[in-house]
Order: C-alpha cells, then structure tokens, then sequence
C-alpha cells in the first residue's frame, strides 16, 4: 500500500472537501493559498509580460485533462526555464505507476469539474498532496509556460503550477537539477555518473536502471553563464536538461550497436549526426527494427544517437532509483530505511567542514552501529543521503543551496558525541566524494560491521540549513541515533603552577568584585533568600559563590585568548560541565540569544545565561529533565 498523502492547504481542507464545497455552491475553486497574481509568478522582478490568468475553458472549446494517455510529447517548454523539471516529467510518463500516483486520475473536465485539481510529490519522507486551481498564465489565449502539443490537453501545465505552488512561485523553479524533481516525484534515492569517468560498463548500468523503472536525465556542462542553452552544431543545446528515454543495441553492418534515446524538453530542436531521425545509418538496418524503434518518430524533440557519441558529448546522468539496489551487479536487495532530521545552526551546530578544526566537532552528529554484513560477503552495504530542506522556497528571502558533505568515522563503542581532538587525530573511514551546492548528495559505501558515525556538514561554518539523512542498509543497523556532547571532565583536584597563581590572583580580587557580582546576580536571580536585615543569607551565600566560582573557572577555561569572550560553538560543553544536559535544540537557540556577530559571547552574557538556567532547573527541574532527554 502505498503512503497515504498529506494536505497542505492552510485549512487542512483535502481535495475532495474542497471539491464537493465548490460543487454544491455551485462555484469554480480559487486557491487563497496561491492565488492568481503577480506573487505567485516572480518574487524578484517586476512581471515582464502582461499575464492573463485563465481557464482552460477560456482557450478552447473542450479541454481535457489527459488526451489519450500521459506521453513525453505533452511536455513542451515555455517561457521559464525550468528544462530540468521537463525533463523528470518526460521520464515520469514511462513509468505508469508512478505516475497514476503523482498525477491521480480522479479528476478532469466531467461533471465532478470544479476548476481545482490536485497532484502528489514527495517532499523529506513524506508525500503531499498539493491543490491548484486551474488558472493558467496566458498571453492573447495561449499558455506561455509548460504545455501540450494537444491545445486541449492540460495535465502537464497543471502538474508544473502545482510544483510551483509547493516551491513558492513559478520563478523559484527557475534553473535546477533534473535528479530533485525525479526524486520528488518518486521518494527514490538518486545517483549521477560523469560520462568521462564513468565504468567501462556504463550503457549496462544503464540499460539496468531503465529496465528497472528507474528515471533518468542528462546534460552538457557550461563554462560560463554565457554557453547557458547556446546550440551546438550538431543540435545539441549547453546546460540544457534532457531527459534519457530509451536504450537499445542494433545490428548494423555485422556489429552491434548501442543506441540511446534523448529527449529535448523544447519539443524541437534536436541532434543532427549520426542515427538522427532521417540518417542513412537507419537504411542499413532491419525494416522491422527499424520500424519498432522509429515508431511515432517525428520532429518532437526526441532523437537517437550512437552511445559513443553520446559519451563524446554529453557530461552529466543522473538515475534515480526507485531503492538503493546497486546497478552494477544484478543482487536484489531489501532495503532497511533509517531517516533523521537536523539543522545547522551559526553559532551552535554550523561548524563547517573538517578544514575549520575548531568548530568541525560542532555540526550534528549521528551514530551508526552496523551489526550484521550482507548476506554474500563479509561487508555491509550502506546507501547515505544528505538533503537540504525547502531551499528552493527560501529563494524568495534571498536563500539558495548551501555547499554540503558528509563524513563517516569509526567510532569509539563506549563514547557518544566525540570531541575536537578525536577528529584532529582521526581521519574518515568514508565521505562524500565532494562538497557541491545540490539539494542531495548520496554515496553508496561498503564497510565492515562496526560502529561509525556521521558527520554531516555545510563546506564553510556559520551556513545555515535543516536538512534530512536517509540511511540505507541492507540488513536492518542495531543503532542509529543523533548524539550530545559530554560532560567536560571536572576540574582537577591537583592543580598545576599556573592553576594556582590563577587562583591566588582570583581570591585577590574575588574581595573586591564579589558584592558587586552578588548585585548583579540578585537582578537576576529572585531565588536567594535575604534575612530580615536584607542581607544575603550567609549558608545561600556559600552555596552561590561555590557555584559563582565554578562558572568563572569554566568560562576562563574556554576564553583561549583571553579575549574577555568564548566561542558560542563552546557553549554547549560549558553548559554540560556545568551540570546543565539541554537538547540541541535549546542549546541552539541559547547559541542565537546571546552569541555576538562573531559568534562569541561575552563574560556578562555567559554568567546572564547560566544564572537564568539555574533558576530554571531548580523551578522546573521534571519538566527541563524531560527536555534533556530529547535529543
């Protein structure tokens, strides 16, 4: 059975409530949530052409929702340069299935029209089930975006402002990555191969994927924004998505042949070398194979090419698989699925990748224990991917992707969240191939049973993101978990020379600044208790200043420069030494109260923050014990 879908309308209304209202009112369905207006097309500009917004039934006489059957030729690029959501739909269309999920059949223009039409994508583990109304941006009666080669066919338009609405608006689909839209329309897990470094067996692996149902694209790379969509002279087109249709091998001339198909999003424009649509090479051929694989072939976009020159030509596949199943050999696996949530936060959790040693220790950290190899051999096989939340959505507030990574260490069985000398002096067992500003980053790993643990990451410090990580294992992992910082050991009973004088020029001065520090902490803390005169009980005192000077030795031990300031990314370890355990949650939001524009946070602000903490825990002591567990 297939997951059921969520609603994302504001109401919490499903489609077939919004439906059945519209129907009994007797009223076309207009979306509040993304309503037919200047917003809901760009956020950044000005519109550049004077949109009209209308109905099917206002540009020609008998729409239909599907015009016999869903096919890549119903998907012709307008205006906005979404190619790569083109290209995903084009292979969604040969997958059946999949698409009667991401485009039910239980709507169109009978009698149950209501002017709202609903579409299904999978969004972070789960799948939404997203509303349109059926206003389409037109210019003089013609749709100016995604469209049929039918006039009166409306699907693909529908589907595409669907995903604009799920995105933000249509220009935040505005250039992307074939591979995010096949994942979004699947919840499959996604692979990219170079073609100039890709296996010698690369069209097997291919032909595997294809027969398998999984969605694949392809690309040519640019060298500046310049080549963007600039057309070759074999008619091919730069920085440009197509989506892969086809794999075939032909007998030509005593010798087999590998063939690919391609398909263009423009629905024109295509390769003019060798196997294109009027080639002599197709002469040569068998009449009866040549028909079965030139059937329905026209000027459409879509074209043949020998695989050679395939490879010669294009740079980039991505495959999305609907599992993890390896593509290089023919094991069928089930798969065991583990998926986190996170968020790197400045100050706290955003401690970028393992070039910045002082704060790489920082980012969120994951426990893997492996227990049990595959069944064929002495390994264990792990699929690890890495996603940045509603980064597209965020384009509106001047967001875009970050650069992501992952690394995996062996772990110590017996510790949880490891310190900043244990990466200093341990390299990864495993990692991402390269940090790249992608929606995804996925790597499939081989590792001995063991302990391990994940190290997911942002290339710089200080970039924020919440992401997800799914975990594939073929035999089910005995831990996975997100993990904390330890407890600073407590401070040594045998001091050392410069501990001592430390503290003989402390108690110096403590006779000085001690009412003072007593002032501001009673501002701060309404708990002590003061006896009839007004003075400071002496037993509340003693207590205090125990504590008074237990703060101030952590806080010294963590300015490294003397500066007066720690590290927010310390906090934390503080805290713990401290004997406040608090989840990542609160110790990021602390991190976000009271850390400056660098990151630091200043002597005053540090004793504000754990003065307010004890309070707390000593009023709400169940409730914060509670909030410690929840990591």
């Amino acid at each position: 059975m297939p997951a059921k879908s969520i609603s994302t309308q504001a109401d919490g209304k499903t489609f077939e409530q919004l439906r059945q209202e519209c129907l009994q009112k007797k009223k076309l369905f207009e979306d509040p949530d993304f309503p037919a207006c200047d917003s809901s097309l760009y956020y950044s500009q000005s519109v550049p052409i004077n949109f009209e917004w209308k109905r099917p039934g206002e540009l020609c006489e008998n729409p239909e929702f599907i015009v016999g059957g869903a096919d890549r030729t119903d998907i012709c690029q307008g205006a906005l340069g979404d190619c790569w959501l083109l290209a995903a739909i084009a292979s969604l269309t040969l997958h059946k299935e999949t698409l009667t999920r991401v485009v039910p059949n239980d709507q169109g223009f009978d009698r149950s029209y209501a002017g709202i039409f609903h579409f299904q994508f999978w969004q972070h583990n789960r799948w939404l089930d997203v509303v349109v109304d059926d206003r389409l941006p037109a210019v003089r009666n013609r749709l100016v975006l995604v469209h049929s080669a039918s006039n009166n066919e409306f699907w693909s338009a529908l589907l595409e402002k669907a995903y604009a609405k799920l995105n933000g608006s249509y220009e935040s689909l505005k250039g992307g990555s074939t591979l995010e839209a096949m994942e979004d329309f699947t919840g499959g897990v996604g692979e990219t191969y170079e073609t100039k470094s890709a296996p010698t067996d690369l069209f097997n692996i291919m032909k595997k994927a294809y027969d398998r149902g999984s969605m694949m694209g392809c690309s040519i790379d640019i060298t500046s924004s310049a080549e963007s969509e600039a057309q070759t002279a074999s008619g091919l087109v730069k920085g440009h998505a197509y989506s892969i249709t086809g794999l075939e091998e032909v007998n030509y001339r005593g010798k087999k042949v590998k063939l690919i198909r391609i398909r263009n999003p423009w629905g024109q424009v295509e390769w003019n070398g060798a196997w294109s649509d009027e080639s002599r090479e197709w002469n040569v051929i068998d009449s009866s194979e040549k028909k079965r694989i030139l059937q329905n072939s026209m000027d459409d976009g879509e074209f043949w090419m020998e695989f050679e020159d395939f490879k010669a030509n294009y740079d980039k596949i991505e495959i999305c698989n609907l599992t993890p199943d390896s593509l290089t050999d023919d094991t069928k696996r089930k798969w065991e699925v583990n998926m986190f949530e996170g968020n790197w936060i400045r100050g706290s959790t955003a401690g970028g990748c393992r070039n910045f040693i002082d704060t790489f220790w920082t980012n969120p950290q994951f426990k893997l224990t492996l227990l049990h190899a595959d069944d064929n051999n002495d390994k264990c096989s792990v699929v690890i991917a890495l996603m940045q939340k509603n980064r597209r959505a965020l384009r509106k507030e001047g967001l875009d992707l970050q650069t992501i990574g992952f690394a995996l260490y062996e772990a110590p069985a017996d510790e949880d969240h490891l310190g900043k000398d244990f990466f200093r002096y341990n390299g990864s067992k495993a990692r991402s191939k390269t940090y790249i500003n992608v929606r995804e980053i996925s790597e499939r790993f081989t590792l001995p049973p063991g302990n391990y643990l994940l190290v997911p990451t942002t290339f710089q410090p200080h970039d924020e993101a919440d992401f997800i990580i799914r975990i594939f294992s073929e035999k089910a992992a005995g831990t996975i978990r997100s993990v904390l910082p330890p407890p600073m050991p407590s401070l040594p009973e045998e001091e050392t020379d410069e501990e001592k004088g430390l503290r003989r020029m402390f108690e110096k001065i403590a006779a000085c600044v001690h009412i003072l520090l007593v002032m501001y902490v009673i501002c701060l803390d309404r708990s002590i208790q003061v006896d009839n005169s007004g003075q400071l009980e002496f037993q509340e005192f003693k207590v205090f200043w125990e504590k008074m000077k237990k703060w101030i030795m952590l806080f010294i031990s963590y300015d490294t420069d003397r500066s007066g300031k720690m590290s927010s990314y310390e906090l934390r370890i503080a805290l713990k030494a401290a004997g406040m355990h608090l989840n990542t949650k609160l110790l990021q939001l602390l991190g976000l109260r009271f850390a400056d524009e660098n990151y630091d946070i200043d002597f005053d602000d540090y004793l504000t923050c754990i003065v307010r903490l004890e309070n707390m825990f000593s009023e709400y002591q169940g409730t914060f014990l509670l909030l410690s567990m929840n990591v």
